[in-house]
């Protein structure tokens, strides 16, 4: 990949028409409030009312661009050219062209004046990175930012640059749900519906064909716990149904001993018994050598009656059933028991090795799109350290 200061293949041209220090010779900087204009108090829906409508899209804070549909026109924000949302919670940031409701607190909206242009914003904000404050409120965070004006057509520039990059992104993140599609498709040929079973498998509860198991949260409060460590640590939030090849974090030898925290092996089968949002139920497997927290079951599957990535994809496929399981006041929560009572089919082993090839060749279609989406991305974030840096 080429060194992004070049200015070559993306933005080529750009450095020697504007100078050595990339495209900041001669922009005007202006601090954010006076970029903006200052826009009428809108009408909030409840997040209980997202799902209550067809009509108008909602805009919340939440990653997902449209939250749900609400029915009353009165509560219609009408945009005269695209704004920025940003929420003060999440510091969640959407490009938004079209009329919309304003889903619950925290959503700011951020209508950018004439000489500025809303998807330049955009990226600039991403790329500026707003500090992370927890559940308060980050708004004031924007207040502290200068914003570069340079010329409109070479805002356009830029933003039709990262326009395309996204748009590869995309494209290759399409092509993994596809693969994933497919993965569904062949279960569901070969085996039917775990829900149904109506090929009339043989059906064992997990507990009868693996070993289940859990980890523990070591010590915060003990730094060299954390400190160099050289054992991965796997948290809830880490098994969102992909293979787990890495971590965020590593624990010590030290942690691990005085915790507890067990050592998984290779082609142990993670689910989530808790956490935020779609957390819970979710599978990942090991690829690697691992401990986990307590909100993440262990799944050793027995080799002799069950193939781990059968089982996987299994799993996989139960999601909402297994969600459903979960018990609890305010956030229900699987635990070890209910994991271990969820009821499995069990075809010929030969079949579901089968089946498991199948998966093999089709992951190694996966990681090479994957690999091409971490170099998208990496292309992005040094186009955009080159424009704004």
């Amino acid at each position: 990949m080429q060194d992004a200061g070049e200015g070559r293949g993306f933005g080529e041209g750009y450095g020697e028409e504007f100078g050595g220090d990339g495209m900041r010779k001669g922009w005007e900087y202006k601090s954010f409030e006076t970029c903006i204009n200052k826009l009428p108090k809108a009408k909030q829906v409840k997040t209980s009312e997202y799902s209550s409508g067809t009509k108008y899209p909602i805009i919340s804070q939440e990653d997902k661009l449209i939250s749900g549909y609400y029915d009353d026109e009165s509560y219609v924000f009408h945009i005269d050219s695209p704004v920025v949302i940003f929420g003060d919670h999440t510091r969640v940031l959407k490009y938004i062209d079209f009329d919309f409701v304003v889903g619950a607190d925290g959503v700011k909206i951020i209508s950018p004046q004439k000489d500025l242009n809303a998807k330049f914003l955009l990226y600039y904000l991403q790329w500026y990175k707003i500090p992370n404050l927890g559940y308060s409120r980050h708004y004031k965070l924007l207040r502290e930012i200068k914003i570069p004006l340079p010329p409109q057509s070479t805002q356009l520039a830029i933003v039709s640059e990262l326009d395309k990059i996204n748009e590869l992104i995309r494209l290759k993140k399409e092509q993994l749900k596809d693969f994933d599609n497919l993965a569904q498709s062949l279960f569901y040929e070969m085996f039917g519906d775990p829900a149904e079973n109506e090929k009339g498998w043989e059906v064992k509860k997990l507990g009868d064909i693996s070993s289940i198991g859990t980890g523990s949260t070591p010590n915060r409060k003990n730094k060299d716990f954390y400190k160099n460590g050289t054992y991965p640590w796997v948290k809830s939030t880490e098994v969102c149904n992909l293979p787990i090849y890495s971590v965020e974090e590593y624990i010590t030898e030290e942690a691990l001993k005085n915790s507890n925290c067990t050592l998984y092996p290779p082609n142990t089968i993670l689910m989530a018994m808790y956490g935020q949002g779609k957390t819970r139920g979710q599978i990942g497997l090991l690829k690697i050598e691992a401990c986990t927290n307590q909100a993440v079951a262990a799944i050793m599957p027995t080799k002799e009656v069950v193939d781990e990535i059968f089982l996987s994809q299994h799993l996989m496929l139960m999601y909402e059933h297994i969600r459903n399981m979960a018990r609890g006041g305010n956030q229900a929560n699987l635990n070890l028991s209910i994991v271990k009572s969820i009821q499995i089919f069990l075809p010929p082993l030969s079949l579901q090795r089968l089946f498991a090839q199948r998966i093999e060749q089709i992951e190694r279609e996966k990681s090479e799109v994957q690999k091409s989406i971490q170099d998208l991305e990496t292309l992005l974030a040094s186009r955009m350290q080159y424009w704004f840096e």
